[in-house]
């Protein structure tokens, strides 16, 4: 499989990515966000999603920062609406 070497695509495939945890977590999401915990509760879920990130585009890529980005939009952003002390 050819490594992706764009930097659009690898965003969207991050976030796609990204919006899969969120999907098939969302106990974890919202317990995460309202204990300020999202990072722990999800380790192994975001370990592995940026695995397959690193997996999937250009080294350059992989060592940016784009994973991280799509975490914060995807995973925190979207999760606005959860009451939480942390906003």
């Amino acid at each position: 499989m050819t490594l992706i070497d764009n930097q659009d695509q690898a965003r969207r495939l991050a976030r796609a990515i990204l919006s899969d945890i969120a999907l098939y977590n969302p106990e974890k999401v919202q317990e995460g966000i309202k204990h300020d915990s999202i990072f722990t509760l999800l380790a192994d879920e975001l370990e592995e999603g940026r695995q397959h990130f690193v997996s999937r585009v250009a080294p350059h890529l992989a060592a940016s920062n784009i994973y991280d980005i799509a975490v914060v939009d995807v995973l925190i952003k979207r999760a606005g609406k959860i009451e939480s002390t942390i906003w």
